[in-house]
């Protein structure tokens, strides 16, 4: 399900009786929807959530075993388009939030390593639990989460298959705050409507500047912050902000 509305490009992951597991047709109508929504207009910020409670269980068990019948090149099917839709969040230049609420098991923690902010419940129940079932990550676990929370978090995770609480979230930087769940709804759409308010250029910049930051040099990643600035500075952007900094009225 995808809505837009007051800034805000809303995708629901909508199969709640299945835990919003993931399947060759919600991974392609994710990435379709991220496409659609990168580029629009009236959009300044993509939340992604799911229905009923739950944010993701992961990979549709029963999807699995059919495309594994199938052969190899049916099963692959799937992750290449879960993991299509995973990269899209770092190929748009609009910031896009998950909130986590519910389970996020298996390929939806992969999924919420992949937003590039995470809003969390603290009754969330978090796990990379592929180990449990003698399974290894399929949805960018082995790449995402080391760069995430380093070599050694990463591997504990994975290999002991332990279940993380919306605050374990946030303490070990998978997630940037974690709310009561009776507050849940509330608290993201505070945050998310704070951020769809900001200026549109300056947060598709600072999220192109992040992005692009850690797959180059500290020295280039700052030269590249350099020419962004003075940029922004010299243009119309620039010139509103040093007014409305010169006048002490917040800009938005």
């Amino acid at each position: 399900m995808v809505e837009v509305a007051d800034g805000i490009g809303r995708i629901t992951l909508n199969r709640p009786d299945r835990m919003n597991a993931i399947s060759v047709e919600l991974a392609t109508a994710l990435d379709s929807a991220i496409g659609d929504l990168a580029d629009h207009p009236e959009v300044n910020a993509i939340l992604i959530r799911g229905a009923g409670g739950n944010f993701c269980a992961g990979g549709d068990f029963d999807e699995v075993q059919r495309l594994r019948a199938e052969g190899p090149n049916a099963l692959r099917s799937l992750f290449t388009a879960f993991k299509s839709a995973c990269d899209a969040i770092a190929r748009t230049e609009t910031p896009i939030v998950a909130a986590v609420e519910g389970v996020a098991m298996a390929g939806g923690f992969e999924l919420m390593q992949a937003a590039d902010i995470v809003l969390v419940s603290d009754k969330a129940r978090i796990s990379d639990n592929h180990i449990n079932f003698g399974m290894i990550p399929g949805g960018g676990s082995t790449a995402r989460l080391p760069r995430l929370v380093g070599r050694q978090q990463a591997l504990g995770i994975i290999l002991s298959g332990d279940k993380l609480s919306g605050d374990d979230a946030v303490t070990m930087g998978l997630a940037y705050r974690s709310y009561p769940a009776d507050d849940f709804d509330s608290a993201v759409e505070t945050f998310v409507t704070a951020l769809a308010g900001r200026d549109r250029s300056a947060l598709r910049a600072v999220k192109r500047l992040v992005t692009g930051g850690l797959q180059v040099s500290v020295a280039q990643a700052n030269a590249d912050e350099t020419d962004a600035v003075v940029a922004r500075i010299c243009g119309q952007a620039g010139a509103d902000g040093v007014a409305a900094f010169h006048s002490r009225e917040a800009r938005t």
